[in-house]
């Protein structure tokens, strides 16, 4: 079976044999691709990416044929019908059963769509959908910082208005892939219900996520992680729901004087230097001002991005992972914290309960502020004890269930034999 990939990015299997260097971004592709390169599956693989050398294509040593294309993801929310005549070229060159897409936050999704000659063997694989998130894009921000603007937003033409606009765009180009699509595989009660509102004639597929293969070994031990220290794995647009913990911040200090709150991603709020300072957006120069305000310089820290290897160390490091966002379908930033058996608190947004229950962390609902701080303040207060430790262990247990390489790998395969023998 021939089964060819459109990731956003060159997975890493491949990026490291053509010395291409990938962001730290969907590395739960890893995983997946490097089980389906290992084994012998009867899959001749096809992957593309997005690429500036949008007409390359390469054959490795893993009997891979990569293929290059480029979509400006800087404009993400712009269709670019350019791209349609690129993916023929590469449907007719590697000639697939199968096309699997993942994601449908960038336009490409709909160009392969719509260049595809048999919509029945397209198979999209929900990640987040932006038509969603766009609904929850302003989700505790206050009129002024959604209505106001900086020196680079007037720049950029980029405010937080102007931003959610681009999502509702974006979500638009994702309602016409899936429109499309035979076929979509996901994992939530949540994505399961949108996607078969989007298409109801659409074949859905059960298939749960492998994460990045670092987080399958290790154990968090609260004797050596740092006391009262929180960690967010994003934060660097108003849907991961940081400024809602901010708030809550100087509160918990109150209680916790030597609380910190350490954020992977993006430095948003310009600490580089002065000339990024001068080109904050809005979102970094209100989070900026939450931490001033909160008098919470040396509690909160940002660590710019992380591979794996620096990811897990963070998660053992830290107390509790936290999860604040306005929206998500199932945070593979929880479902690692979950693999490492350590404390975890998330909203009550998307999918997050078909990943985790509250026999295994804190659920809150979104944007209650007290019930944070109250579900901080019993994370805390429960630190080392057995009820903590079974919460730990059981969402270890549930996490190694529901990532398990093995069984979504089988999955993945039954999926693609399914698709090829439903004509």
């Amino acid at each position: 079976m021939r089964v060819l990939w459109v990731c956003n990015q060159c997975i890493p299997v491949i990026a490291k044999h053509l010395n291409i260097e990938v962001p730290n971004k969907e590395g739960w592709l890893s995983g997946l691709s490097e089980k389906l390169i290992a084994e012998d599956s009867g899959i001749e693989l096809g992957v593309c990416f997005n690429t500036d050398a949008q007409h390359a294509s390469y054959r490795g040593e893993y009997e891979v044929t990569a293929y290059g294309y480029c979509d400006d993801v800087n404009q993400a929310w712009r269709y670019d019908e350019s791209l349609e005549e690129r993916f023929r070229e590469i449907i007719r060159d590697f000639n697939p059963d199968v096309i699997h897409i993942f994601g449908t936050e960038y336009p490409h999704t709909l160009a392969v769509c719509r260049a595809a000659f048999n919509p029945s063997r397209i198979l999209i694989g929900i990640q987040g959908l932006c038509s969603v998130y766009a609904e929850h894009y302003f989700d505790g921000l206050p009129k002024e910082i959604i209505d106001g603007g900086t020196l680079r937003d007037d720049l950029k033409k980029d405010n937080i208005k102007r931003q959610q606009a681009k999502f509702v765009l974006r979500g638009e180009n994702e309602i016409k892939a899936l429109q499309i699509a035979g076929n979509v595989t996901g994992r939530t009660d949540w994505d399961r219900h949108y996607t078969s509102e989007f298409n109801p004639h659409a074949k859905y597929h059960f298939m749960n996520e492998t994460l990045r293969s670092v987080f399958y070994d290790g154990t968090w031990e609260y004797d050596k992680c740092e006391k009262h220290s929180l960690f967010a794995s994003q934060g660097d647009y108003p849907i991961k729901g940081l400024h809602v913990l901010l708030r809550v911040l100087p509160e918990i200090r109150k209680e916790y004087p030597d609380v910190k709150l350490y954020v992977a991603g993006n430095k948003i709020t310009g600490e580089d230097s002065f000339k990024k300072r001068m080109l904050i957006g809005s979102y970094g120069k209100y989070i900026r001002k939450l931490i001033r305000d909160g008098n919470l310089e040396e509690n909160v820290f940002f660590l710019g991005s992380l591979n794996a290897d620096a990811m897990k160390e963070r998660y053992l490091k830290s107390n509790v992972f936290i999860s604040p966002s306005m929206m998500e379908n199932s945070p593979n930033s929880v479902g690692e914290a979950m693999l490492l058996s350590m404390p975890v608190i998330t909203s009550d947004v998307g999918g997050v309960r078909n990943l985790l229950n509250e026999d295994e962390g804190f659920i809150y609902p979104a944007l209650d502020e007290e019930a944070l701080k109250e579900a901080v303040f019993k994370c805390f207060a429960e630190n080392g004890s057995e009820r903590q430790n079974g919460m730990c262990r059981r969402a270890g247990e549930h996490a190694r269930l529901t990532h398990n390489a093995d069984t979504n790998y089988r999955r993945l395969l039954e999926i693609y034999n399914s698709i090829l023998k439903a004509e």
